[in-house]
């Protein structure tokens, strides 16, 4: 499932770049993909860390698809595992997440 929004700006200022906030993502044909992140955080309700990505390639004043998943973060150097985000009690929490942080992001 993807979340369509528009994320706009309505301020003028250059965006600092950093590699922490970016993820490749390989499909089932191997193909890679880079995202940025848009948001990441935990929820006590499900007692699990959430990340929301868009593709990095999208353009500021276009419609992306945000994609959500789980993520564990392991405690050593290895990477990351995502997980699908499979109940709609967790769809609905990341839409009240997601509703929030744009309400913010508008102010």
């Amino acid at each position: 499932m993807t979340i369509n929004d528009e994320h706009m700006h309505d301020h003028d200022h250059e965006h600092e770049i950093n590699p922490d906030d970016y993820i490749t993502l390989v499909d089932d044909e191997g193909n890679e993909e880079l995202y940025q992140i848009l948001l990441t955080f935990e929820s006590e309700e499900f007692e699990k860390s959430y990340v929301l990505l868009y593709p990095a390639s999208a353009g500021d004043d276009e419609d992306v698809d945000l994609f959500a998943f789980r993520y564990e973060d392991p405690d050593s150097d290895l990477e990351g595992q995502l997980e699908d985000v499979e109940t709609d009690e967790e769809w609905d929490m990341i839409e009240e997440v997601l509703g929030a942080f744009m309400a913010e992001e508008e102010e």
